[in-house]
């Protein structure tokens, strides 16, 4: 996108090709405008044209342009937060109701890919997460008791058990979630708004919003091209946000994460890592995470940049840890590499925010935008339908609050990235 391989990579090079859109042009109205054309406002435009709404998308690039395009591509259910500290943080009404809606979340993702027939590469083998050290087993172990507790189908898995489905004697135990799964996440997200277009919302790209008045009735929103009047408005632009609503971006910190595909791998290769296609992350602060492709590509994450000194260090370190985690390997090329940010919040989950006159957003996905993503966008569209209330949502109504020392602390997580990976943090 943008003519630069680095923003989505491999997805770009191997998701369906977008469906077709335009700039808008022209006065439109309809009872609806989203803004934003990732997971969240594509998920909404589906869910409201299948409720019978009229519904505008303004997307200022391309469709899966943010977040939705760049990501790892997986399918997990809850948050980073441990589940029993969900009540602590917002009560234990929406504590438990957010636990329950996440939990099914990525079961929501597999359906919408069943019932549309979007091809976007689904797994679902359930993904795993790697214990690193007594500290890393520590931990896994808690969440699985704490999911189990409720009923979640997950395992804890013994080192030897995790060596057999990772490939890699690097792990202390894992956390295998059967509700989880990988996807290819560009191509989901330009599936969903296929979906969308077919049921009849109107999306349009290269259409960024440059003002938004608010006429008492309906909002009106201006784009280089035109404007839409809507009785309500979605903005669904999270860590991307630029422009109107600037207020959820400052509410976020910026946490950079790049992947590198290598080549599609032979045979004997590919059967001793991750034969069950999984897809996995670890405990590190600093963490790693990988999956195959369809095509037999690794795709290998971390935290950090690939710009300025971050590219060399960066990829200089992914051959190593390759290397240490995987032996069986051997000189492996890179063949994609792409890098985003994650918008992360003060207490790591995201928000309800009325941004105005039937103004609504959720936001601050945390690095969990795909299945958290399909169904917010799902519920701003019940909302606005009036199938539910506000007091039915899964996150009470918040104002947007500015994260502290958010400058700073951007410049650290990216610079200290490159420094874990240049002094050869071990995995």
């Amino acid at each position: 996108m943008r003519n630069d391989p680095r923003s989505h990579g491999l997805w770009e090079r191997s998701a369906p090709p977008a469906p077709a859109t335009s700039a808008l042009k022209g006065d439109l109205t309809v009872d609806v405008a989203i803004v934003g054309g990732g997971f969240t406002g594509c998920s909404a435009a589906l869910h409201l044209t299948d409720g019978g709404a009229s519904v505008a998308l303004l997307e200022a690039a391309e469709i899966g342009f943010g977040g939705s395009g760049r990501n790892v591509g997986l399918v997990n259910a809850g948050m980073w937060v441990m589940p029993d500290d969900l009540p602590g943080e917002l009560g234990e009404v929406y504590g438990s109701r957010l636990l329950e809606l996440l939990g099914g979340a990525p079961k929501t993702v597999f359906d919408l890919v069943e019932r549309h027939g979007i091809d976007c590469e689904v797994e679902r083998q359930g993904t795993l997460h790697c214990a690193v050290g007594q500290k890393g087993l520590a931990e896994i172990t808690e969440r699985a008791r704490q999911w189990q507790a409720r009923g979640a189908p997950v395992r804890l898995l013994d080192a030897a058990e995790t060596t057999r489905k990772v490939g890699s004697t690097a792990y202390a135990g894992s956390l295998l979630d059967e509700r989880a799964g990988t996807i290819q996440p560009l191509a989901y997200v330009r599936g969903l708004a296929r979906a969308a277009i077919a049921a009849g919302a109107r999306l349009f790209t290269g259409s960024a919003v440059t003002g938004a008045t608010d006429e008492g009735s309906h909002w009106r929103l201006g784009t280089a091209g035109g404007t839409v009047r809507a009785k309500s408005v979605v903005v669904a632009t999270d860590a991307y946000t630029v422009g109107v609503w600037p207020q959820i971006r400052r509410e976020q910190v910026h946490l950079p994460y790049f992947n590198m595909a290598t080549v599609p791998l032979g045979d004997n290769v590919r059967r001793s890592i991750l034969p069950e296609r999984q897809g996995v992350w670890d405990t590190r602060e600093v963490l790693s995470s990988f999956r195959f492709d369809r095509a037999g590509r690794l795709v290998f994450g971390s935290v950090g940049a690939l710009r300025g000194t971050g590219g060399p260090v960066h990829r200089d370190w992914g051959r190593r840890a390759l290397a240490r985690l995987f032996p069986q390997l051997g000189a492996v090329a890179f063949e994609h590499e792409w890098y985003g940010m994650i918008g992360m919040t003060e207490n790591n989950l995201p928000s309800f925010h009325r941004l105005g006159r039937d103004v609504v957003s959720f936001s601050g996905y945390n690095g969990r935008g795909i299945a958290p993503g399909t169904v917010f966008g799902r519920c701003l569209a019940d909302l606005l339908l009036g199938r539910i209330g506000e007091a039915d949502l899964p996150l009470p109504v918040t104002d947007p609050a500015d994260a502290p020392r958010r400058g700073l602390r951007e410049a650290y997580y990216e610079v200290g990235a490159q420094v874990a990976h240049f002094t050869g943090a071990r995995l």
